[in-house]
């Protein structure tokens, strides 16, 4: 699978409305482009719909969003219209842009090994480097947070964990140490701790 810093191969693919699709079409964008396993999926139509909703926000910031799987033009058509996608779906049927990027091979599924399209996102920058790349992608939030890193600029390949990791940070300096403050918040049901802090086991 490429990283960040490689150099994004380039590719032609036919697209949903049957035009030819490289990433030479988007001089001066960022690319964002995705590979899924399979059209009117249930995991795959969630992260069509999460970027076709995203789509103005990613413009706003200056890319263009690209889907790839394997399947034909017909069934890109089909899956398009049946959920009013406004994603661009490529098709890939000779997996060549899938190799090209490590997005096809080994995986587990339901705990067997197979072969089969890797989920995975590419962010591709203007120069044509990948500056974040995505393997094994859960669908719940990507969009989101490939927008985010979209937005941020950077070149770190893997995405920050936001959530976790901001709520612990917040939650630190409520210890019960802390009670004594000036300012302490007006949740009494939270006080009874000893003086000194508490650290919690993760």
């Amino acid at each position: 699978m490429l990283n960040a810093g490689d150099r994004a191969p380039d590719f032609s693919l036919d697209s949903d409305d049957g035009k030819a699709v490289s990433l030479a079409d988007f001089p001066g964008k960022t690319v964002v482009l995705y590979f899924y396993p399979k059209d009117d999926t249930p995991g795959c139509t969630r992260e069509a719909q999460a970027f076709s909703a995203a789509l103005e926000a990613f413009a706003d910031a200056g890319a263009v969003v690209l889907g790839v799987s394997r399947d034909s033009v017909e069934r890109h058509r089909k899956f398009r219209d049946k959920y009013d996608l406004g994603v661009t779906l490529l098709s890939d049927p000779e997996l060549a842009a899938h190799n090209a990027y490590g997005a096809y091979g080994e995986k587990t599924m339901y705990g067997k090994k197979v072969t089969g399209a890797i989920r995975s996102t590419f962010i591709i920058g203007p120069d044509r480097k990948v500056k974040h790349a995505f393997s094994g992608v859960k669908v719940d939030g990507h969009a989101d947070a490939v927008l985010a890193l979209v937005r941020g600029g950077g070149g770190a390949s893997t995405p920050p964990t936001p959530t976790k990791g901001a709520a612990a940070k917040s939650a630190a300096p409520r210890s019960p140490a802390a009670k004594s403050a000036a300012k302490a918040p007006a949740k009494k049901a939270a006080v009874k701790a000893p003086a000194k802090p508490v650290t919690r086991s993760r």
